[in-house]
C-alpha cells in the first residue's frame, strides 16, 4: 500500500515533470491510502487552483481509494511522531496513517526524507 501526501498529489495533478515521475509510483485505488486529512488539504488546494468540475473529479477519485478517517489510535500515534520527529500536526497524522497500514509514504516534502518507509521526490529535481 502507498499513501500519497498532498504535495505529491499536487505535483501529479499539475502534470509537472516531477508529477510525471510520481505518476509512475502511484498505486491502483485499492492500494492507495487517502487520509481524510489529505482530502481536506486537496479540497483547499483545488478551491484556488482548479475549476469546480476538476475539483469534483479529483475528490470523487479520492473516494475510490482506501479512505482512512482519523481515529484515536492514529491520533495517539501521531502525537508520538510529532514529538519524536518535530513534525507538524497534519504531517504527523499523515505519517501515522501510513505507519498504521504498513504503507510507503509518497511525498515531495523534505521533512519526511529521513523517515522510514518514505519515497521522497525532491522538488526542483525532475
Amino acid at each position: 500500500m502507498k499513501l500519497v501526501d498532498t504535495s505529491a498529489w499536487i505535483e501529479w495533478l499539475t502534470d509537472t515533470p516531477l508529477g510525471r515521475k510520481i505518476g509512475a509510483e502511484l498505486p491502483k485505488p485499492g492500494q492507495w491510502l487517502v487520509p481524510t486529512l489529505v482530502q481536506l488539504e486537496l479540497s483547499k488546494w483545488l478551491t484556488g487552483n482548479a475549476d469546480e468540475d476538476r475539483a469534483e473529479l479529483v475528490l470523487a477519485f479520492s473516494t475510490t481509494c482506501v479512505v482512512v478517517p482519523l481515529d484515536t489510535e492514529i491520533a495517539l500515534a501521531a502525537a508520538d511522531l510529532c514529538r519524536q520527529h518535530q513534525l507538524s500536526t497534519a504531517d504527523s497524522i499523515i505519517y501515522a496513517t501510513a505507519r498504521a497500514f504498513d504503507a510507503v509514504l509518497v511525498t515531495c516534502d523534505a521533512h519526511f526524507n529521513s523517515l522510514a518507509d518514505v519515497k521522497y521526490f525532491p522538488k526542483g529535481k525532475s
